[in-house]
């Protein structure tokens, strides 16, 4: 009996019940084995783009995911539906390059700090891309934006129309295993067009009424740079549950705020109406953003 050999690839894109593993520089089409189509009871996605895994080779181009190796790092959410199920958006990659437009549509900061908190979870670096500038002045974002900048967050400031920033963010992404995450609309798969033209993503635009965007990208797909590196392109997001945040990983996300903590007179405050409230005071001085302290209190952070 002929004994297919097993090999180890890379998945970049997931089909639904087939994955495409990159194996020797060769795309292989693969379906899972048996026993890992069972763990979809514990986890929404046992098989994430970025992951290593071990296929059992049928031909060229087809064969069976047998093993899915340690992941060192990923990027997850909870998944949509009644049970609590962990879905991992990407594997193995090192840096999430949270993506948020300037204006069309209109940026939603409580929602990019629940995504510095799901990176910061994941162990990645984070690195805040804030697209569309051609349609605001820069004065006008400085008053939010700069808050990050000042408790030590990387932006960079970027028009996929026009090319501000975009080299910027190329030398950013090089070298390096990357995650574009973000909000629908927000011109992700623009930016990627623009730093690597032969990509040819396709793209969409934004509802003149609700002024939210229009999913273009519908799988996660992990794409290698022609200029080294690997970015994982996601599609958008509306909606964002934490997979089980940790307090570490949400007070990682408020470095602002973390002085604080422990400060408070009561032990249990909630960091709203009670007397003594390190900080409320925190909030009056300066020192802290009101808004940010709202993301903090929404997310759960004590």
């Amino acid at each position: 009996m002929e004994t297919h050999p097993l090999i180890i690839g890379t998945v970049i894109e997931n089909h639904g019940a087939i994955f495409d593993v990159l194996v020797e520089n060769r795309v292989v089409h693969c379906h899972l084995r048996g026993k890992l189509k069972k763990d979809r009871l514990k986890q929404a996605t046992p098989i994430a783009a970025g992951d290593r895994v071990e296929v059992r080779l049928l031909s060229q181009d087809r064969g069976v995911v047998e093993r899915v190796l340690a992941r060192r790092s990923g990027l997850s959410r909870k998944a949509a539906g009644p049970q609590p199920l962990e879905q991992t958006l990407v594997a193995n990659v090192d840096q999430a390059a949270i993506v948020f437009a300037a204006a069309e549509p209109r940026p939603n900061f409580f929602f990019l700090d629940q995504f510095l908190a799901m990176a910061i979870a994941g162990g990645l670096d984070q690195l805040i891309c804030i697209n569309k500038c051609d349609l605001v002045e820069l004065a006008a974002l400085a008053p939010v934006c700069g808050v990050y900048q000042r408790i030590g967050f990387r932006l960079v400031f970027t028009s996929a129309r026009r090319g501000d920033g975009v080299e910027e963010l190329r030398e950013a992404l090089r070298n390096r295993r990357s995650v574009l995450c973000g909000p629908s609309g927000v011109g992700k798969s623009s930016l990627l067009n623009a730093i690597a033209p032969d990509l040819r993503l396709r793209i969409g635009d934004v509802g003149e009424i609700t002024h939210k965007g229009r999913h273009t990208t519908s799988a996660i797909t992990y794409l290698q740079l022609p200029f080294g590196g690997w970015v994982a392109d996601t599609p958008g997001l509306r909606q964002l549950g934490l997979w089980e945040p940790t307090a570490e990983a949400i007070q990682a996300a408020f470095p602002e705020i973390r002085p604080y903590l422990g400060r408070c007179w009561f032990s249990n405050c909630s960091h709203e109406q009670e007397e003594g409230c390190a900080l409320r005071q925190a909030v009056e001085k300066g020192d802290v953003h009101a808004r940010r302290l709202r993301s903090f209190r929404q997310m759960g952070g004590r």
